[in-house]
């Protein structure tokens, strides 16, 4: 049943580090009022805006209401029946809270943080002693009725009992946070002495936060996840150690063969690989495990030389990233580098009933990076290719490539965020095959590349002005490959110094202007850059640093790839290098330039982010 935010007293959450704040913005995005506590002003601030730059976010974590039915076992042997069990017969994971968000307030004093709160959590380093003074501090000074919960998952709490009250251990349990938003389990477990009504309504409340509550039956170090987790770290460290293989490798074949988990490198960075050595510490010492070809080596090769992971400038298992001046103003942080991501649904694939009817069935999506939730913005578009966003108009640019690449029915469209006000930007007729599309804010202008038209375009965001700028003149007694080779694929914007275009086995580049007395099929000033790739499709270029980057969806091993070239300076070296393989046909693109994130569609279906080096 759901669970109404309590805002008669707050939550306390003791420790505001990457995972503190990401509990807290839990509660304040769902109504509760927040005591958030570090030693450190500097962390304070920090978490204080992290969970008002992502509060909404979270609030859109569909909620998780249970509904609960007693059921009767047999008991295998006598064929008598058990004790009754609880069965979960509905999860609903399409509402949302309604509630306004709560406050968060930081305090450097425990006493001021906890004097009034009705649950306290703390998020405080994997040492047990810490956790220990930690507690007795909480038992004291926190209201006789309030349930203390560890985010531990490691140590049992109730290694942490014995440092409060016999009358409060029957409110001192484990609640293990993942990583919200993004990974939204949460754990809960018993110290063996909490009242199992106290576990049921965390249960409730977590649920109607928006996360998957899962509660273990028993007492057990690291839950059930974690243990399974913990053997993964374990083998992961001695491959390493052992120089078998590298943090890449061992990710890509995790991704493969578990599509939707966490990738267990990646994962340990994020964490701090200090804290994942603490953690392990645990399990060496309860199980008798050797730590030589494991914790030992993490200790050596990273820990002792600051390599913690993504947390510090030195990286981690993943070496650190090289970002552009404007990166480097801003944390990187996948989660908080975009609210939303809008992308393209060809619509070939959708279930039609009537077939000749699939070729409308192209829609505009927006992906929740918070919660993974997909919402349609535009439905019956007519094979979209290309979309850009541009956030100071607050509107939405696409191109549909029309039925059929045979004749000149393309369109270009443009639209609010929210899919309202839409307007034909460029009509049928005036393009053939019209694919990427590339916004100039500065110029209030947007570029796009005509594939069979063998063109590149260019009109203002209200479709007027619109005009070509290349065209290549193909010869129809042109063997056909020689007349791809010509197409106009992808279209990037060099600030306002060049337009970029690719197209099958080439990329090259020419100025955002027509030379003097020339004409868009006579240009002089057409560069070619690459002549000989397998199949360029969709290319950004990062201004600041001059690297340019492409997908292309050609045949392996060179194909189904993402590429990048510097394309600066006086002298231009156009050294390619491959960041990413193994795509099932790579489209679209699009880079983060503030967090340093590339993000990749394929014609299989994936959606992939990584992050730029």
């Amino acid at each position: 049943m759901a669970v109404k935010p309590r805002t008669d007293r707050p939550v306390a959450v003791v420790g505001a580090g990457v995972l503190g704040r990401r509990i807290g913005c839990v509660f304040v995005a769902t109504g509760y009022n927040v005591h958030i506590h570090d030693v450190s002003t500097s962390v304070l601030d920090s978490a204080l805006s992290y969970i008002d730059a992502h509060k909404e976010e979270f609030s859109l974590m569909p909620r998780i209401s249970k509904e609960k039915e007693e059921i009767s076992g047999l008991d295998k042997e006598n064929g008598e029946k058990s004790e009754t069990e609880t069965a979960i017969t509905k999860i609903d994971l399409e509402s949302y809270t309604q509630a306004p968000f709560g406050t968060c307030k930081t305090f450097t004093k425990l006493d001021a943080t906890v004097h009034d709160v009705w649950l306290a959590m703390e998020v405080v380093p994997e040492k047990l002693e810490v956790k220990r003074d930690v507690f007795a501090d909480l038992d004291a000074k926190t209201p006789a009725d309030c349930i203390l919960a560890s985010n531990s998952s490691s140590f049992k709490s109730s290694l942490m009992s014995c440092s409060v009250s016999s009358e409060r251990r029957s409110k001192v349990l484990n609640v293990h946070f993942t990583m919200p938003p993004s990974i939204r389990t949460v754990e809960l477990m018993t110290n063996g002495e909490t009242d199992p009504h106290v576990v049921t309504y965390l249960e409730d409340v977590l649920g109607e936060c928006g996360l998957l509550p899962v509660t273990a039956r028993r007492e057990s170090t690291g839950f059930v996840f974690n243990r399974l987790w913990a053997a993964v770290k374990r083998e992961i460290l001695q491959i390493l150690s052992e120089g078998t293989s590298d943090p890449s490798e061992i990710d890509l074949l995790w991704e493969h063969m578990f599509k939707n988990g966490p990738l267990p490198c990646q994962l340990m960075d994020q964490v701090g690989l200090d804290t994942v050595a603490f953690i392990e510490d645990t399990y060496v010492k309860e199980r008798g495990l050797h730590s030589s070809g494991t914790l030992d080596w993490l200790r050596k090769e990273y820990i002792e030389k600051g390599r913690l992971g993504r947390k510090t400038k030195k990286g981690g298992l993943y070496p650190p990233l090289t970002r552009s001046a404007t990166a480097k103003e801003t944390p990187c942080d996948p989660q908080s580098a975009a609210k939303d991501i809008y992308m393209l649904d060809v619509g070939l694939g959708s279930n039609s009933r009537d077939v000749s009817q699939v070729h409308h069935n192209g829609k505009i999506v927006r992906l929740n990076l918070a919660t993974q939730k997909l919402t349609p913005v535009m439905v019956g578009q007519n094979l979209p290719d290309g979309i850009d966003v541009s956030l100071k108009a607050q509107r939405i640019f696409w191109t549909n490539m029309g039925r059929s690449t045979a004749v000149c029915d393309g369109s270009v469209w443009s639209a609010n965020l929210d899919g309202s006000d839409v307007r034909c930007l460029v009509p049928q007729g005036k393009v053939h095959t019209p694919k990427q599309i590339a916004a100039l804010e500065s110029r209030q202008e947007v570029y796009f590349a005509d594939r069979e038209g063998t063109s590149v375009h260019r009109c203002k965001f209200d479709g007027s002005n619109h005009e070509i700028l290349v065209k290549r003149n193909v010869d129809k007694s042109m063997a056909l490959l020689d007349q791809m080779r010509l197409w106009c694929v992808g279209v990037a914007i060099d600030t306002e110094k060049s337009l970029i275009k690719g197209g099958r086995g080439q990329v090259s580049r020419a100025g955002l202007e027509i030379p003097d007395g020339e004409m868009p099929d006579t240009r002089s000033d057409i560069e070619i850059m690459w002549d000989d790739l397998p199949e360029p499709i969709d290319i950004e270029i990062d201004s600041e640093t001059q690297t340019l980057y492409w997908t292309d969806r050609g045949e392996h091993p060179l194909g189904c790839a993402l590429y990048r070239a510097y394309v600066g300076g006086e002298k231009i070296d156009f050294q390619k290098v491959i960041l990413a393989r193994h795509f099932h046909e790579p489209i679209g693109l699009k880079l983060d330039k503030v967090n340093g994130i590339v993000y990749v569609a394929d014609l299989g279906g994936e959606f992939i982010f990584g992050f730029v080096e």
